[in-house]
């Protein structure tokens, strides 16, 4: 699965880790994420972030 990088902090989601702060499972793609879903770090919208 791919990784997905933050534009805006360089935060990256990965689909191994997963988000667990943000209650999200490990296994989840990024294209699943709940549209408001946002960078643990920086609170980017998910449109700020590109593949890696």
């Amino acid at each position: 699965m791919k990784r997905y990088v933050c534009g805006v902090c360089g935060y990256v989601y990965d689909p191994a880790e997963g988000d667990p702060d943000g209650g999200i499972k490990k296994g989840v793609p990024f294209n699943d994420l709940p549209a408001e879903w946002v960078c643990p770090v920086c609170g980017a919208s998910k449109d700020e972030f590109s593949p890696e």
